[in-house]
Parts: structure tokens; sequence; C-alpha cells
């Protein structure tokens, strides 16, 4: 099979993953290593870095979450937690923050939280995302952060695939 073709069906496999919208996410509280199961369950399959309780830790004390009730995460971790994992890879865990804390600002954090989760859905589908009208600040913000979310994935499987089909000749450093 060609690398293309092989591409082609990542993608396709990709497309057929789908996030938890907010009223899907466990609606009772959970443990640290529940937490961590069920966010790697969900995030592993798009090949992104799996999250451990040091990293959750991390994310309190920075305040990027909430701190967990009696050592218990609610739905709003769970989503945040979930947010932050797509995201990490291309924007600082503060620059994170403060955008979820923008667009919170406008939206409440379920309809945040589904809206992101839409637009993510559709744009790894390739289907079109929502009105071409004039859009708000909020909307561009998420758009913007869903794009970088896919270019990164797919930047880093073709970058894969050309790595196994051969290595680059080291470069040699010519004498003047």
């Amino acid at each position: 099979m060609d690398a293309m073709t092989e591409y082609e069906r990542w993608e396709t496999n990709l497309a057929k993953i789908n996030l938890p919208k907010w009223d899907e996410l466990p609606n009772f509280d959970l443990y640290m290593d529940q937490v961590v199961a069920y966010v790697n369950n969900l995030i592993g399959s798009m090949g992104l870095d799996l999250v451990t309780p040091a990293m959750i830790n991390n994310y309190v004390k920075h305040k990027a979450i909430l701190a967990p009730i009696k050592k218990k995460y609610q739905v709003m971790h769970i989503a945040d937690i979930l947010v932050i994992s797509l995201l990490k890879a291309t924007f600082p865990i503060d620059v994170i923050r403060s955008g979820m804390d923008q667009v919170t600002l406008r939206k409440y954090p379920k309809q945040a939280y589904d809206h992101f989760v839409e637009l993510l859905m559709a744009r790894l589908r390739k289907q079109p995302v929502g009105d071409t009208k004039a859009k708000s600040i909020n909307e561009n913000l998420m758009e913007v952060a869903v794009e970088s979310v896919v270019t990164k994935l797919k930047a880093e499987e073709l970058l894969r695939m050309m790595e196994k089909t051969g290595k680059p000749q080291s470069i040699k450093k010519v004498k003047q």
C-alpha cells in the first residue's frame, strides 16, 4: 500500500472517533485513576499524549482546573481535562485556561464544551462547520483551536509515515 492510501485510511479512522458531549460524560464522581482511564481511553485512539495523575495534579496546582471535591472529579473536571488534553500539544496550559475562561464568559461551560466537540468532530469528518456569516470572536477562537488540533494530528501522522519510508541523508559539513 502506498503512503497516500495509508494516510487516507488513517484519516478515515480518525473521522470515526467520537468524543462525548457533556451529557454523555460520566455524571457521577470519579476518583483520579478512573478519570485517567476514562480520558486516556478517549484520547488514546487519536494518538495524543496520555494523561497521568501527575499531570492532573499539576493542572489543579496551576489552577488550570478546579480542585477535586473530596478527591472526586465531576463532569466539569472531566470536560476541562479533555479540552486541555486536546490542546496542550499546541498551546501552553495557561493559554488554554485563559481561552476556556474567555469562551465561558459568553457561554455556559456545557454549551461551550459541546460546541467545541461539535466543531472538532465536524472538522475530523471534513463536514462544513456552522454558518459562514459574520462569526463572533468566541466562534473564531474555537475554530482556530480546533484547526490547531487537527493540523497537529495530521502533520505528525504525515511525518511518521514519511519517516517509515526512508531516512533523510545526513548533512555533511563542507570544508571551506
